[in-house]
């Protein structure tokens, strides 16, 4: 039986695996229980919309269901194999045998697999940990404390001990002064555990008028309802008012710089003509511009601020002249540095050198692959006292599929140079400490 022709067995199955009655399914999929006993016992197809339903339902992907268990192991050999052996001679032989290794020893592959995973996953912590390391200053502000506290306590208890006799009162003094920076240091460290146990997470221990602004625009998913329409601009006080998030006046100044963008881009492009347009040719930027009569930049920052039930998983990135984000909005997987060091091999850096070019290009940021889209807008035109000032812009949009279909091979990116595992990169600008292997 076809793989095609085993979907409706597969969808039993994990049914079943959940606990799942074919009438709770059927209702949560939006359709008939007959329907789906068809399709469970393989004589209906089943494809698209629908496909992606009951995989949302069974919590699994769609292509476990489409492809089987087998493709998709299959899938993580080829790309556990392209990351580990790349560049070297042994990659053809290990990707083409990928499948021969999947079906003979089922076990062993899932395993390298499950490895090759975790091994991904470790790297991204990793990748926060350092980023917070090398660009936060908090977290030196918390590690000066303790090490500050530290030594009042070694130079204290060092009097207490090599001072044969003391005056009562000095002596109490001196307790007194180790009870308290005991106490301190105890703060100090239970705060600083607090803090990296929270490292991934972007949101989490906020040190800057930026951090606040990226935290305030994560919270509300980059979409403000309240903004929209006719007025949005007179609203923006009360959403600023309202946020827990903007704690510094700088930080209520830099959002109030974005929202107000928000609202000129919202007034140009109203929710519903940018829902008709979607509708109409699909999430192909040229089109929608075309159609929509603005410039891609403009376009960009709007997708990447509408609710992603209406654009989908939509990625941004905006940089100024010196290559500093302005905004990120990190989606797909793909990494975003909270400092502005991001990795040079970014589309986003090309248009410097090139601001009128418009580019698209797949990238490859470890297992990640997205395309890219980059272009840029002028933000203030020439003057005889300067030369004009542009914002490139990079829109991440989920990969088209294999590189073969794409017409074009992946570009190899990291985040940043620190934790960037890329090794001979003519770009790098420092040591990585994933530049020896993970």
């Amino acid at each position: 039986m076809a793989q095609t022709q085993r979907i409706g067995s597969r969808i039993r199955e994990r049914r079943v695996m959940r606990g799942l009655k074919q009438a709770d399914l059927a209702q949560r999929a939006g359709i008939s229980a007959s329907y789906l006993n068809l399709i469970e016992h393989n004589r209906r197809r089943i494809g698209g919309k629908t496909l992606v339903r009951i995989a949302e339902e069974l919590g699994v992907a769609p292509a476990l269901l489409s492809e089987g268990a087998e493709a998709t192991l299959v899938q993580a050999l080829r790309e556990a194999a392209g990351r580990a052996l790349a560049g070297r001679s042994e990659q053809a032989a290990a990707l083409d045998r990928a499948e021969e290794f999947a079906g003979r020893f089922p076990g062993w592959a899932q395993l390298l697999a499950d490895l090759a995973r975790q091994r991904s996953e470790l790297e991204t912590t990793v990748t926060a940990l350092t980023d917070r390391l090398g660009h936060d200053p908090q977290l030196a502000a918390s590690l000066h404390e303790v090490i500050s506290t530290v030594t009042a306590i070694r130079s204290t208890a060092s009097i207490l001990a090599d001072t044969k006799s003391l005056e009562p009162e000095w002596q109490a003094r001196f307790h007194r002064n180790l009870n308290e920076d005991s106490q301190r240091l105890a703060q100090g460290a239970q705060s600083l555990v607090r803090y990296l146990e929270g490292a991934p997470d972007a949101g989490a221990e906020i040190t800057s008028p930026q951090d606040e602004v990226q935290a305030f625009l994560e919270a509300n998913a980059f979409h403000f309802p309240g903004l929209e329409g006719a007025g949005g601009g007179a609203r923006i006080d009360a959403v600023l008012a309202r946020s827990e998030h903007l704690q510094s006046d700088a930080a209520r100044g830099l959002a109030r710089v974005v929202l107000e963008r928000y609202v000129r881009d919202a007034r140009r492009l109203p929710m519903g003509e940018m829902e008709a347009a979607l509708e109409a040719h699909g999430m192909v930027p040229e089109a929608l511009a075309e159609a929509l009569g603005v410039g891609l930049a403009q376009l960009f920052r709007r997708l990447a601020m509408l609710p992603a039930e209406v654009a989908g998983p939509v990625g941004l990135a905006i940089c100024d002249g010196t290559g500093a984000l302005l905004m990120r909005k990190p989606a797909l997987g793909f990494a975003m540095p909270r400092s502005a060091a991001a990795c040079a091999l970014w589309p986003l850096y090309d248009l410097l050198a090139q601001p009128g070019a418009a580019l698209r290009m797949r990238l490859r940021q470890g297992d990640v692959r997205v395309l890219a889209l980059a272009v840029s807008e002028e933000a203030a035109p020439a003057r005889f006292d300067r030369p004009a000032l542009t914002r490139p812009h990079m829109l991440l949009l989920p990969d088209p599929g294999g590189e073969a279909a794409a017409g074009f091979r992946a570009r190899e990116v990291g985040m940043s140079c620190q934790v960037c595992p890329l090794a001979d990169c003519d770009a790098r600008r420092e040591p990585s400490i994933l530049g020896g292997g993970f």
